[in-house]
């Protein structure tokens, strides 16, 4: 039996993260797998749909997280307890540094490795797509 590829490997476990849903590991996996990409190829649609999947969950989890302190936030303005309205704005402020790391980190795979390997409009368009629709 043939060893897989370190890219077949790349796949298989960024499948396998995905069921048991750890997305940050998930998308280590298909980072790895996009930066290995040679230059006359490009991710295909199933390793695009992974990578897709993998950013969506933790962008969503962060998104959702902000949501939940937003609301809290708003719960206790009024209330007279700095120390909270201290701790909260502390852990919103984390929370959306978590969510501008991530998006950071899949424009730089976008610009460094997937677009400038994209060889048909079609692919250049979903990307660019993909990439406006980041918070």
């Amino acid at each position: 039996m043939a060893t897989p590829s370190p890219r077949d490997e790349n796949v298989y476990m960024a499948k396998l993260t995905e069921q048991v849903e750890r997305y940050e590991e998930m998308v280590k996996f298909m980072e790895n797998d996009a930066s290995a990409i040679p230059s006359p190829d490009e991710l295909s649609v199933k390793k695009h749909n992974l990578l897709s999947v993998a950013y969506k969950n933790i962008i969503g989890a962060r998104r959702a997280s902000w949501r939940i302190v937003f609301s809290i936030e708003q719960k206790e303005e009024g209330h007279g307890n700095a120390d909270h309205d201290a701790v909260i704005l502390q852990y919103k402020s984390k929370i959306e540094a978590e969510l501008s790391e991530v998006c950071t980190g899949i424009l730089k795979l976008f610009d460094k490795n997937l677009v400038p390997t994209a060889r048909n409009g079609d692919t250049k368009v979903v990307l660019s797509e993909n990439e406006g629709r980041l918070p």
